[in-house]
């Protein structure tokens, strides 16, 4: 992929069952993105974020701002920089939908950024 290095921004996390970071996302597609509704910019999840994002997932308190239950773990999301909704990602690709999204006021013991 063209760019530099200092363009890219990495995660950090490591791919499910390696010790190999997630691929990196262009640092100018997380510049542009943000919440489809409210037009807030997002960041990526941090690993305690998502650490308590799968344990609710994990617990069955989990669902999306359509009301549907979530039950698989997400392993890379983003949220919106006021931390109210998260969008994951999925083999590189950020879901970004309205429906898709993961409300944190759901969650009372959510992780404060």
């Amino acid at each position: 992929m063209a760019g530099s290095s200092k363009n890219r921004y990495r995660t950090g996390f490591p791919k499910p069952g390696t010790a190999e970071p997630i691929d990196t996302m262009d640092k100018r597609l997380l510049d542009i993105l943000c919440c489809p509704v409210s037009k807030t910019p997002v960041r990526p999840l941090g690993r305690h974020e998502l650490q308590a994002l799968n344990a609710a997932i994990a617990a069955g308190k989990a669902c999306s701002v359509a009301g549907a239950a979530w039950g698989k773990p997400i392993d890379e999301a983003l949220i919106t920089i006021d931390g109210k909704v998260i969008y994951r990602i999925e083999d590189g690709i950020p879901v970004m939908l309205p429906e898709e999204g993961i409300a944190t006021l759901q969650f009372s013991d959510w992780p404060k950024a």
